[in-house]
């Protein structure tokens, strides 16, 4: 592939994402000047977890994009996913509530994590003081809202948040192919924004 051809993939992967060509994006234009295979395999990746599942809608996926987006503080694909997930039908009570969920596992994420790791009697006995009131009646339903919680708690590597969330998401009637996919698509997301 030659640096012609890979900067039209950069470009390609870019603008698929709505996400300024003429920006600068060191990490990806390193990338660009060499002869380097990782460039196509990432646009490829990401056409596939966001255009692809059989087991995520359209919608859900740019939902499940948002909240790794917002875990990951990355403005630009918050905008970008916000806009994608409206195109296909969220309203803005289902995108609020994508980042309402994704700041409140964050939360969760440090707060359990911290609890797991010192494994200490007072810490798990302790009720956390913590409101989740957005758990009782999600708009987005209970499914998909576990379903965001667990991408985030994996993302953020809460091992007692995973396997909670996802018990509870299959108990909500997902299926292991279906958690597989969102699990896909927010690890590509969140490799996706390392190099951006």
């Amino acid at each position: 592939m030659t640096t012609s051809t890979q900067n039209e993939t950069i470009v390609s992967l870019l603008t698929n994402l709505g996400l300024d060509t003429s920006a600068s994006y060191p990490t990806l234009d390193t990338l660009g000047q060499v002869d380097h295979r990782y460039l196509r395999d990432l646009k490829i990746n990401v056409g596939n977890v966001l255009n692809s599942s059989q087991h995520l809608t359209k919608k859900e996926a740019r939902l499940l994009a948002l909240s790794v987006a917002v875990n990951e503080k990355y403005q630009p694909l918050i905008d970008s996913f916000s806009n994608f997930a409206r195109q296909e039908g969220a309203t803005d009570a289902e995108i609020a509530e994508t980042l309402a969920c994704t700041s409140l596992l964050s939360t969760n994420n440090v707060f359990y994590r911290f609890r797991h790791f010192t494994g200490k009697d007072y810490y798990t006995q302790t009720q956390p003081g913590i409101r989740m009131s957005i758990m009782m009646n999600p708009v987005l339903g209970k499914e998909f809202f576990e379903l965001v919680s667990l991408v985030v708690s994996a993302v953020n590597g809460c091992e007692l948040c995973v396997r909670s969330h996802e018990e509870s998401v299959l108990k909500h009637g997902a299926s292991e192919a279906r958690v597989f996919d969102a699990i896909r698509l927010g690890s590509v997301v969140k490799g996706l924004i390392t190099i951006l």
